[in-house]
């Protein structure tokens, strides 16, 4: 059995002692009703769905080996009734509500700070006087307008049943509104050996939309964090620019209120504003779709190891969560490079096989006959929720290409070129 890292040791250590406060299981807790929870074991994740029955139980898993919990932004009538692919009809009878949860995740807290306190002044703005802030464990900061903020209905639209379309629009909203301000403030900041750009500024403090997606837990206030071995404290919005990483310290961790006492409705002008300028500036929907229509699948003869992306090399090493989507990834991706049929079927069922568990065989042959059913199109971009919704990060690289396809291509080319220079040099 490997022997546990320095750094593990470090956080194990920790967490009997800090999840036995009667005050930290309490916060969790608490903050938990209603919510899937999934606890974290160092590197990997509980069974879900999952749920606490009494406050007592946060200490129980941490005696288990439990580092770290995690809850859904959405809020549920009965958590342990999820069901993963359940439809979005079972989805909606089981949801009661959700939270805007705003994760500012960045390379550096001071990015985070400057990220965060632009948003809160664009709220205030929209006439919201209460919100949560808390710290993510590590570099990044976390904003919560609770959905008792939110109106209940809007033109009619049941507002619980739109997750996460309308959670990830506000998102979207407030960056745009902000990036000016905060590609100004970002490149005011003078960082040793490092000089920030107008046009890379806002990109290094860009909120995480993965977290407005459906079922995507996020770290609850109060968790530890794996990496840093601090505590996800809640601070006061006037606090963020005093703040420092030192006041995470467990030990020493105040307990505060993560949920604001907020009024109802008080985010009614914030969406209803986000929903009308998406509806002026969404993209053309139809436009991306005769795109995608036109492609023309590249025929790569040989499709070795090292053309793969990093991210579908990650997804081909299995997973435990997300095998869904990465069955949508890779069914485009294969079909895409010209892959015949036995070929695709064949990795798609070894890369099943690496999964924990695997899905059935049967999905997995109804999927594969629905997509050859229909035209090829190219897999999700790097920059689309589906792989970070998975677990997957892409490199900066894979960023630069934009999709896998256009990856596998550029690095084949290259290839090609290195090839024939050698034969050239003989």
């Amino acid at each position: 059995m490997e022997e546990p890292s320095i750094r593990e040791k470090r956080v194990r250590d920790l967490t009997n002692l800090y999840y036995s406060r009667k005050d930290v299981q309490k916060a969790i807790f608490e903050f938990c009703k209603n919510r899937e929870i999934c606890p974290r074991y160092f590197e990997e994740f509980g069974k879900r769905p999952d749920s606490f029955e009494y406050q007592g139980d946060v200490f129980e898993l941490a005696k288990k080996g439990a580092t770290s919990f995690h809850c859904s932004e959405e809020l549920w009538k009965e958590p342990l009734k999820i069901v993963t692919g359940m439809s979005e009809e079972q989805a909606n009878s089981l949801r009661i509500g959700w939270d805007l949860l705003i994760d500012i995740d960045s390379k550096y807290i001071d990015y985070s700070k400057i990220c965060a306190e632009l948003i809160i002044k664009m709220l205030k703005f929209h006439g919201i006087k209460n919100m949560g802030v808390k710290f993510s464990g590590s570099k990044g900061l976390h904003i919560l307008i609770p959905w008792k903020a939110f109106p209940k209905e809007v033109n009619g639209i049941q507002a619980k049943d739109k997750f996460p379309e309308w959670p990830r629009i506000i998102v979207k909203y407030l960056m745009e509104k902000i990036k000016p301000a905060l590609i100004e403030k970002v490149s005011e900041l003078e960082r040793p050996n490092k000089y920030i750009k107008d046009f890379q500024a806002s990109k290094e403090v860009m909120p995480d939309l993965v977290l407005v997606s459906p079922r995507h837990l996020f770290r609850t206030p109060y968790s530890l964090h794996e990496k840093t071995a601090l505590a996800s404290v809640v601070l006061n919005p006037e606090d963020i620019k005093r703040f420092e990483i030192t006041d995470a310290n467990p030990l020493k961790a105040e307990i505060k209120e993560f949920i604001p006492n907020s009024k109802e409705g008080e985010a009614k002008e914030l969406l209803v504003q986000a929903l009308d300028w998406y509806k002026e500036n969404n993209l053309n929907e139809e436009e991306k779709r005769k795109t995608d229509a036109n492609f023309k699948p590249i025929k790569i003869s040989n499709l070795s190891e090292n053309l793969l992306p990093p991210s579908i090399k990650k997804i081909l090493l299995g997973l435990s969560d997300g095998k869904k989507r990465a069955v949508f990834i890779l069914l485009n991706f294969f079909r895409s490079l010209g892959l015949e049929r036995d070929e695709t079927e064949k990795r798609i069922y070894e890369w099943n096989e690496k999964n924990k568990p695997p899905l059935k065989k049967g999905y997995l042959i109804t999927q594969i006959a629905w997509s050859y059913r229909n035209k090829v199109v190219p897999p999700p971009n790097f920059d689309s929720d589906y792989y970070k919704g998975i677990g997957i990060i892409p490199t900066e690289e894979e960023l630069r290409y934009k999709n896998p396809v256009n990856y596998v291509v550029k690095k084949s080319f290259v290839s090609d070129r290195s090839y024939d220079r050698k034969k050239t040099s003989k």
